[in-house]
C-alpha cells in the first residue's frame, strides 16, 4: 500500500507531533483502518462505502482492516507565519512536502502551478525521468 497524506497543521506543536509519527522506522508501518470508517460514505453527495471504494475488500468488513504501507508521502499545510520560519530553519526527510496552508485551500488551487509540481515531485513517478 502506498499513501500520499496531506495533514493540515495548526501549531508548531501539531507539526512536530504529526512530523514523529511519520518518521521514518526500521520495522514495517501499518495503516489501520477501522469499521467504523471503512463503513462511512466516501463523501457529501455519495452514499458509497469507503470499503467498497477501495476495491480490496469483497464483502462489509466485520473487522479493521490492517495493511502494511510500501511507500509515504507527506505534504503539511502550515499556517503561514509558521511556514516562513520553518522553511527557512528546517530540512525536510526525503518523504516530507511542506506548504503554506493558504495555497492549499485556495480557491482553484488545483490549478497552481507552484502546487501542482510539489504534488507531482512527491508522487511515486516523481523520482522518474519523463521522457514526454
Amino acid at each position: 500500500m502506498d499513501i500520499f497524506a496531506i495533514e493540515a497543521c495548526g501549531s508548531l506543536q501539531n507539526l512536530l507531533d504529526k512530523r514523529s509519527r511519520f518518521a521514518p522506522s526500521t520495522q514495517s508501518l501499518l495503516a489501520v483502518c477501522p469499521v467504523p470508517w471503512l463503513l462511512a460514505p466516501i463523501g457529501n453527495g455519495d452514499d458509497t462505502p469507503r470499503w467498497q471504494a477501495t476495491g480490496l475488500l469483497r464483502a462489509e468488513p466485520a473487522v479493521a482492516l490492517v495493511m502494511p504501507m510500501r511507500d509515504m508521502r507527506v505534504l503539511y499545510g502550515l499556517k503561514s507565519r509558521h511556514y516562513q520560519g520553518f522553511a527557512a530553519n528546517q530540512i525536510p526527510h526525503p518523504h516530507e512536502y511542506f506548504v503554506p496552508m493558504d495555497a492549499l485551500i485556495a480557491e482553484n488551487s488545483e490549478l497552481n502551478p507552484a502546487l501542482r509540481a510539489i504534488v507531482g515531485r512527491a508522487s511515486a513517478t516523481g523520482n522518474f525521468f519523463d521522457q514526454a
